[in-house]
């Protein structure tokens, strides 16, 4: 143990009696002694200090500075860090402060050890604990600082107190208050700071201020004391929170109140509160309502308000908490029912739940509903159910029919010739019309039959409970005695008789539309056998009507598919048979039933409106072949016109005159080489009319016959004051000639009136020889028919002509 010279002053028991590490070190670094405590320090043994080996326990980075001391030959002391060895072999650190002083008489620097790692520990931890507090102080929403209280200077502030008042945290330790917020701030907060050091209590107050902005800024300050072990206030802590986010969102519930208070109060319906079921507020318009004062309803259930029947549901919601609308019904003061809609909410007031029920009276809106009902459900001029309520009753009831095998009989009773009281009397005395015959049918009627008008001037009548088809049949025959009979409308009295259709369920139809759809068929069967009687569906008829539907479609659509041809028979003079003219008939080239003639459509076309259409294409087509002919130069045919025949609708329609213009203009077609047929009934009706209508077709150049004469109740005074060119003798005269006397008789007078009037005649539908020889015998100027030519089509007319024209 002992490494000192036997020289040396001091034994070497004497160090190791010393409780701190000693070494007696070299210049060089070498151990020449150390003592018992510093072996127990390190972990080394006595000789294995010796030397150099006591560098062992001192740390590879500390070890250069602490050689550079022991060679200085100069008293020095550093802090290292060491590395002892520990029982189990492991090493811990430590850190050292260790004390040289040289001693030139031992040639080296006495070295005394002192243990600092615990005091190193204890100040890293002090150092992290600072450093946490700081990296908490600066991220916590708030300002922090701490004061000294002697003279207001800052010895702490976190980054966002520091910056808020633009320093940082390390340049504003040591500011006075002064100079971080300010002279007038700090008078404005030092009565606050007095009551901290002086009572030695916390202090929380607000301040607003304004931003650079103008908008305002709300702080909470929090001032708490410090004192010391002796009683003594020594420094104050301030908190600092921006609570404006808080104030507003207050003031903006405050307003929001108001503006919901002022919003009930000023609402036009009727508003009220309750909780666990009693009232607790309304408005003026709930009480107006109920026609209690307020006091009166404070504190009350809410149910005693609302209608005996309507208990039950009103509870569930409460007691659900269902926000939700409904009807329901409520009782005022005076005990009336009131209908209202509950608009039901819930939510909090003071924190405490409630309901909000906004009570609106719904009484004219129901009014208004059934109003709407009525209107949508009746015909606005009879009172009676109209076409959409009929059909809604008709249904349940042909199912109620069907459980009890009791047949329903359906009536459709239209008026006949109804549009001319419109015509003629104005709409208002139609209006009465159907008015009065609206109550007469339904005076007829037991209280379970349903009657409706369907539209215009159809009703519909459909008897219940099993009636016979002979009771069926009285009923409406009562119907039509009764509706007929007569009746003053437009200041006049005037007749009008129905057709009635039945159709009886379910042998006739065994739906709605079925049923209406052959009572329809049978009312126009009742039309077509005279009007003013009473037909029943059946299914011959049924089929009719289905095969005339399928044409009417059909015939809609060929004038658009070109489906419409013309032929053109031949006109000659009776003398010797040179041909003085054509008519144009039409044909339908049917897709199915091929070529159809005039008799099988044209009575449909009139029907849906289709012949003014159909008569302009004939027209313009006839006038094309006439100037086609013309512009040729055929044989025979260059000055031929061209017969073209007029229907009613199409002659007595608006602008019928510049329409024909209009043709012959369009195609360049001179009027001479076009002819117009008129039938007698034609010329009847506004004579003065009629004369405006033929001069003006005459100014044209126009050629005018009168087909079918001898069929009408025309005058020769009509004839004779008319701008006629030609009269057709009707082809059922023509025919008996010339066996019957009668028809030879009124032909001989039809030639010698027409001759007196300086009027060509023609025959037409002359089929035989014997015809045209009486015909010629008698002087008739032109004929047409079968002896002379059937209808040709355009190319075969042409090749006929031709053939004519050669001889």
């Amino acid at each position: 143990m002992s490494a000192l010279p036997t020289s040396h002053p001091q034994a070497p028991s004497l160090w190791d009696a010393l409780p701190s590490s000693v070494l007696l070190l070299s210049r060089d670094g070498r151990a020449l002694h150390v003592n018992t405590a510093f072996c127990a320090f390190t972990g080394l043994t006595a000789a294995a200090a010796q030397g150099r080996g006591w560098l062992a326990a001192v740390a590879p980075a500390a070890q250069p500075a602490l050689l550079a001391a022991l060679h200085s030959a100069e008293d020095f002391s550093l802090q290292l860090q060491w590395q002892c060895v520990q029982g189990e072999g492991s090493l811990r650190e430590a850190w050292v402060d260790c004390a040289g002083r040289w001693r030139a008489e031992h040639g080296g620097h006495v070295c005394v050890l002192h243990d600092m790692s615990q005091a190193r520990r204890a100040e890293q931890a002090a150092r992290a604990q600072a450093e946490q507090l700081r990296l908490l102080a600066d991220n916590v929403p708030a300002l922090i600082a701490y004061y000294a209280a002697g003279d207001n200077t800052c010895l702490f502030a976190n980054k966002q107190y520091a910056q808020t008042f633009g320093w940082d945290e390390h340049s504003i330790v040591g500011r006075s208050v002064t100079d971080i917020i300010g002279e007038a701030a700090e008078q404005q907060i030092q009565p606050h700071v007095d009551i901290v050091l002086q009572q030695q209590r916390p202090v929380v107050y607000e301040r607003r201020l304004q931003r650079p902005d103008g908008r305002a800024q709300w702080l909470e300050v929090h001032l708490v004391p410090h004192i010391d072990a002796e009683g003594r206030s020594i420094a104050c802590f301030v908190l600092i929170s921006d609570i404006t986010r808080h104030r507003l969102a207050e003031q903006a519930v405050r307003e929001s109140e108001e503006r919901f208070s002022k919003f009930v109060q000023a609402s036009c319906e009727g508003i009220v509160f309750h909780k666990d079921g009693f009232i607790t507020d309304a408005n003026a318009p709930a009480c107006a309502l109920v026609g209690y004062e307020l006091s009166e309803l404070l504190g009350r259930r809410a149910l005693d308000f609302v209608a005996p029947d309507q208990l039950a549901k009103v509870a569930a919601v409460m007691a659900a908490s269902e926000e939700t609308a409904y009807e329901s019904a409520i009782i005022d003061k005076a005990g009336r029912r009131i209908a209202v809609e509950f608009i039901v909410r819930s939510m909090h007031c003071g924190g405490e739940p409630m309901r909000m029920t906004v009570v609106r009276d719904i009484r004219d809106r129901q009014a208004a509903q059934a109003r709407i009902h009525h209107l949508a459900h009746h015909d606005e001029l009879t009172g009676l159910p109209n076409r959409l309520a009929f059909m809604e009753q008709i249904e349940p009831l042909m199912a109620q029919a069907k459980s009890s095998a009791e047949p329903l009989a359906l009536l459709f009773i239209d008026l006949d010739h109804f549009k001319r009281v419109n015509d003629s009397l104005g709409h208002l005395a139609g209006d009465a019309l159907l008015h009065t015959v609206g109550q007469r049918i339904v005076a007829l009627l037991r209280a379970s039959d349903r009657v409706a008008r369907f539209g215009g001037d159809e009703f519909m009548v459909l008897l219940s409970g099993g009636s016979p088809r002979e009771v069926v049949a009285e009923v409406a025959l009562k119907l039509l005695a009764a509706i007929e009979a007569p009746l003053h409308a437009g200041g006049r009295p005037i007749t009008v008789t129905p057709s009635i259709g039945i159709a009886i369920y379910p042998g006739d139809g065994d739906t709605p539309a079925q049923l209406i759809k052959n009572a329809d068929a049978a009312m126009y069967l009742a039309k077509a056998r005279g009007r003013a009687n009473v037909q029943f569906f059946d299914h011959a008829l049924a089929r009719s009507a289905y095969a005339s539907l399928v044409m009417e479609g059909q015939l809609a659509q060929a004038l658009e598919r070109g489906e419409f041809v013309l032929h053109f028979q031949p006109q000659v003079r009776a003398s010797d048979g040179v041909l003085v003219g054509a008519e144009a008939l039409v044909r339908w080239q049917h897709p199915e039933r091929g070529l159809l003639l005039p008799d099988e459509f044209i009575a449909l076309a009139e029907q849906q409106r289709l012949m003014l259409p159909l008569g302009l294409w004939v027209l313009r087509e006839a006038a094309r072949a006439a100037r086609r002919w013309h512009e040729t130069g055929a044989p025979g045919a260059a000055e031929v016109p061209v017969a073209v025949n007029l229907s009613m609708l199409q002659f007595q329609a608006a602008g019928f005159v510049e329409g024909i213009e209009e043709v012959l203009r369009e195609v360049g077609l001179p009027g001479r080489l076009l002819e117009l047929e008129l039938t007698e009934r034609m010329l009847m009706d506004d004579l003065p009319e009629v004369r405006r209508k033929l001069n003006q077709l005459k100014a044209l150049g126009i050629l005018l016959a009168v087909d079918d004469f001898g069929t009408g109740y025309s005058s020769l005074g009509h004839l004779k004051e008319l701008p006629i060119d030609k009269m057709k003798i009707d082809r059922s005269f023509v025919t008996d000639l010339p066996q019957r006397r009668d028809s030879a008789a009124i032909a001989r007078a039809i030639i010698q009136m027409a001759r007196g009037l300086d009027i060509t005649v023609i025959a037409e539908g002359v089929e035989t020889e014997a015809q045209r020889a009486f015909l010629s015998r008698e002087c008739c100027d032109e004929l047409q028919g079968e002896a002379i030519s059937p209808p040709l089509s355009a190319e075969a007319f042409e090749a006929w002509r031709a053939r004519a024209a050669g001889g």
